[in-house]
């Protein structure tokens, strides 16, 4: 058994994939080549917005967006306690300072009682300006956007959607990467939409970002290929990756229903013996992960060797906090500023989940769960 399972995605898309791969040899147009283009219309399309900027990978789309907003040095950005590290890792590389801010460990997504607490406090203490809020979707559900952006407009700041896990999660007619004032996504394999390299993408209303971003995106140029008017940087998405994006795409919707199956599935046979992850009322979930909360590190870790036993492989996203990783050491936070997140990293166990799983193996997967922790 996969934990995502790959290999199976292109066993079902093979004809179509391969074909998208020779097109892209035969033209020998593999940087900016025509899929780039066509594949940015269709990703804007899909989530409903006026603009897509494809780029080098998920974590240059976060930072192509602060560096549209010239975000640096000076600059406070409230980013999820409990997430993964390129959510902070882009604010610090921008010279400003990401505050954390604690998590709802119902959803796993940023708290906006807290968000508001870490915004007054930041605001009151008079030594950072309060700038921009990263809202991750973290693990396909999306944050809570509404009161996200009701503090966003109370204190002036700009609002990231971090939707790396979360492309095709939505909240009623509304899809991820378009709560933001920019979203940002990645095409990492493992990711809902997966390339087969690195790869993302970064989606705005606002048509003075977008243009900055593209020309950042290509060594800052200006009208011209070497008429370079600004300090930019190389974050391109290959051809051979736009063309494989565009057959995945085709997939997704189909793909998206089956993975909500999986998680039902999962749901219906484990919550009565464990925490399951839960999807807010109108609220869609792409289901990057299907994350299980335990009673404490000791038991989590035990079912998963018993899982790994029984050669089912399973993840822990994410063992340390933001405010516990080591590059962020020099800001001596302690679990008192993100509590619910310092718990959660020791509780949290994600089981296979993707579309190509079979009802077998979820049932599978199940009752190995429920065996253990029947003991």
């Amino acid at each position: 058994m996969q934990f995502r399972d790959l290999q199976k995605q292109y066993q079902s898309l093979k004809p179509q994939m391969d074909e998208a791969i020779a097109r892209v040899l035969s033209s020998g147009s593999f940087i900016q080549g025509s899929p780039v283009k066509e594949l940015e219309s269709q990703l804007s399309d899909y989530v409903g917005v006026s603009h897509c900027v494809t780029c080098a990978n998920g974590t240059d789309a976060l930072r192509l967006a602060l560096m549209a907003w010239n975000v640096g040095p000076g600059d406070a950005v409230f980013v999820p306690d409990f997430t993964f590290f390129a959510s902070a890792e882009v604010v610090a590389a921008q010279g400003a300072t990401p505050v954390f801010v604690d998590v709802d460990p119902a959803t796993f997504n940023i708290d906006p009682l807290d968000l508001e607490r870490k915004v007054q406090q930041t605001i009151m203490e008079g030594s950072l300006k309060a700038k921009a809020i990263i809202a991750v979707d973290l693990f396909g559900l999306p944050a809570y956007y509404m009161p996200i952006r009701e503090i966003a407009d109370i204190y002036g700041l700009l609002v990231l959607e971090d939707a790396a896990q979360g492309f095709g999660g939505a909240i009623g007619d509304a899809r991820a990467c378009s709560f933001g004032d920019i979203a940002a996504t990645s095409f990492f394999p493992a990711k809902p939409l997966g390339c087969y390299g690195d790869g993302g993408a970064v989606f705005t209303r606002n048509p003075e970002w977008a243009d900055l971003i593209r020309s950042y995106c290509v060594h800052g140029k200006g009208q011209e290929k070497y008429d370079n008017v600004r300090i930019g940087t190389n974050s391109r998405l290959d051809t051979l990756q736009a063309a494989i994006l565009q057959v995945k795409m085709n997939a997704f919707p189909s793909e998206l229903q089956a993975v909500n199956a999986v998680a039902t599935r999962y749901t219906e046979q484990l919550s009565s013996v464990v925490e399951c992850p839960k999807v807010p009322e109108s609220f869609l979930s792409s289901w990057a992960q299907y994350t299980i909360r335990l009673q404490s590190q000791s038991q989590r870790d035990a079912l998963q060797a018993a899982l790994r036993e029984s050669g089912i492989p399973s993840m822990v996203y994410y063992p340390r906090p933001m405010h516990l990783q080591a590059a962020f050491a020099h800001m001596q936070l302690s679990d008192d500023c993100c509590p619910n997140s310092a718990q959660l990293s020791h509780q949290v166990l994600s089981l296979p989940m993707h579309p190509y799983l079979t009802t077998e193996e979820v049932d599978l997967v199940a009752a190995k769960v429920k065996a253990f922790l029947a003991k």
